[in-house]
């Protein structure tokens, strides 16, 4: 297996942080890392809910003492409903908060070919376009810090290869194989078509990535200023996509209705936390404040520049002059 050379290089110059949960995927790549001569730490999530927990984080201790490389381990509390919506939550704020602590550049996951036709199929049938089904990419910016996926054109089969040929100890996760998973259902049927129809589906997701490229061409990030993104744009159509890149770089995920409402709506809130307005070829997103009242003269100011009223408590709040 071999890692893309565009993402070697960033990860030789950078300082990277490894998602790492001792399974099939993170196991193999954890070697493969240090095969590339590639410094990185761990960050290990305990969740507590499977017997094999606390024989994956001793096997996480026992690479990071062989191999002299940090290890960073947190314990989830116990997520009484939606688990693996309040998992991802909890992870990656840990996985942010340690790349803000120790000034971490890339988070490194251990996402494959497998994982991004799963994706495909689930966005597939709640409905989505071309940029929603292209899902994950290989480097993607978030806040302040990329999310890095080095495995993501090679299949599950070669991973497992790899791991045997190697002789690479891992954990497979019995979770996996529960069918009340949605995640689960899908892999069943999924895992047997990379096998028989590998090529055809890579040449899928090359010609999504280039559509992908094409959208995305047609807005701007013009500047970020704290928790304030201001985007040009060069048609309507692009405004919902527009802001699901921006958001996801903040760590919030539109759904399906909210993405529906911007098509609808220039002017709304989403998750009770961010307001987005789009207007004459501009959008503005910021958090959504309301309990700060704005001095009569700011007001005025603010109308003469044409900032929207959603968007002027936080510019207040935060004392942001906008760039001309």
């Amino acid at each position: 297996m071999d890692i893309p050379s565009s993402i070697l290089n960033l990860l030789k110059t950078d300082s990277n942080l490894l998602a790492f949960s001792a399974g099939v995927d993170s196991s193999a790549l954890f070697h493969l890392l240090l095969e590339n001569d590639i410094s990185f730490a761990i960050a290990f999530v305990n969740y507590g809910v499977r017997k094999e927990a606390k024989d994956e984080e001793e096997y996480a201790k026992e690479l990071s003492k062989r191999y002299s490389i940090p290890l960073h381990i947190a314990y989830a509390p116990k997520f009484d409903s939606n688990f693996e919506a309040n998992a991802r939550d909890f992870r990656y704020r840990f996985f942010e908060e340690l790349i803000q602590k120790n000034s971490y550049n890339n988070l490194i996951t251990a996402h494959q070919l497998n994982d991004r036709l799963e994706w495909l199929m689930m966005r597939l049938i709640r409905g989505a376009g071309v940029v929603e089904l292209a899902g994950m990419e290989s480097i993607s910016q978030r806040d302040g810090y990329r999310v890095i996926r080095p495995l993501l054109n090679i299949s599950r089969d070669e991973i497992e290869e790899y791991l045997q040929k190697n002789r690479i100890r891992y954990f497979i996760d019995s979770s996996n194989r529960d069918l009340k998973y949605e995640r689960n259902r899908f892999r069943k049927l999924l895992n047997p078509l990379i096998t028989q129809y590998r090529d055809g589906i890579e040449r899928t997701f090359e010609y999504i990535d280039r559509d992908r490229e094409i959208i995305e061409s047609l807005f701007e990030i013009r500047y970020i200023i704290k928790d304030l993104v201001v985007i040009s744009y060069k048609t309507p159509l692009v405004i919902d996509r527009a802001c699901d890149k921006a958001l996801k770089m903040k760590g919030y995920l539109i759904t399906a209705n909210e993405r529906k409402l911007l098509k609808e709506n220039c002017s709304i809130v989403v998750g009770r936390r961010w307001a987005i307005e789009a207007r004459s070829g501009t959008i503005f997103i910021a958090p959504y404040i309301t309990d700060i009242k704005i001095p009569k003269e700011f007001k005025e100011q603010f109308r003469l520049s044409n900032i929207p009223s959603k968007i002027r408590a936080y510019i207040y709040k935060e004392g942001i002059n906008l760039p001309c």
